[in-house]
Parts: structure tokens; sequence; C-alpha cells
């Protein structure tokens, strides 16, 4: 007597999972104040160990990097570095934290945390840095401040020479 592939057992005393209900449309998830959504029912993208991808990420809220990440150009609310993991590219992001290693350009409009065993390789910007005892971060560093004006424009502050410094004119006689 022969039973199909996959067809429940009846007698199996193994408990089997329940039905899992219908979710409503991310549009009507429940949101935190503010209109974040909760970060439970965020679109998350998880790159695992072992994987590696290259090109294009579109549309994901949140993205935690275990493997590998190559991109020219993403745009996140929220990234997370694993340690062991590898990001190399271009991320703007609100919130970042790099227990990996990050090879490129992050943008952490909010904060950006370097763990202990995380790398920053390249350029960081953020508005909150916080690095951990081993954290390495290194390149350039550019704090973000309320200003529109990034700080490598800014003009130089003006020299102060008082009148003892500037060679002394020719006396007419």
């Amino acid at each position: 007597m022969a039973r199909p592939p996959f067809a429940p057992n009846p007698s199996s005393s193994v408990p089997t999972m329940p039905p899992v209900p219908n979710r409503a449309p991310v549009a009507m998830q429940p949101q935190r104040p503010g209109g974040m959504t909760d970060p439970a029912e965020r679109r998350t993208l998880v790159v695992g160990r072992g994987i590696s991808v290259q090109g294009t990420i579109n549309d994901a809220e949140r993205l935690v990097v275990e493997g590998t990440v190559e991109a020219s150009m993403i745009h996140a609310t929220e990234l997370s570095v694993i340690q062991g993991g590898v990001f190399k590219g271009e991320v703007e992001v609100e919130e970042a934290e790099i227990a990996g290693t990050i090879d490129g350009v992050v943008t952490a409009r909010t904060s950006l945390i370097v763990r202990a065993t995380g790398r920053v390789l390249g350029r960081a910007r953020c508005r909150r840095l916080q690095v951990e005892d081993g954290g390495q971060i290194t390149g350039q560093i550019e704090m973000l401040t309320d200003n529109a004006a990034p700080s490598a424009t800014a003009t130089p502050a003006p020299s102060h020479t008082s009148d003892l410094d500037r060679p002394a004119a020719p006396a007419e006689v």
C-alpha cells in the first residue's frame, strides 16, 4: 500500500504547522508614530553567508548582508553588515550598523555604527557616528549637518595679519 509523496500521514506523531493567516497588503500594515512601519513588517532582503549578489537592489527597506553584495547604488532605510559580510559599492540609508566590511561609500543620514569587528574602507558620511573599540574606518569621514552645504565646499577662514606682519613700504622723501 503506497501513499502519494508529500501527503500527510494521519498516524504520524509529528505535529504539523498551523496554516499561516493571510497578511494585509503593505499599504494596510499598521504604522508606528511618524509614519514608519513596524521593523518586523519592513521589506527585508537577507543575503546569506556564502551567497554573492551583484547588480541593482530595488525596493528593499532593510538590507542584511551576511555574504557579499556588490552594487552601484542602493537606497534603503536600514543596512546591517553582519560579521563576515562584505558590501562593495555605494549605499545610502537612514541607519547603518557595520560588523563586517564596507568597501566604497556609505551615507547614513541618521546614524552609522561600526562594531568592534567592523571595517569601513573608503568614504563614510553620517550625522551621528559610533565606533566601538576595535572598529576601523580607513578613508574619509564627513559629518552631515542640517546645512545643505557640505563641509568640502566651505570657504577658508580669512587670514588675520597685523600691520607688523606686512613689509614696510618705502618712505618717500
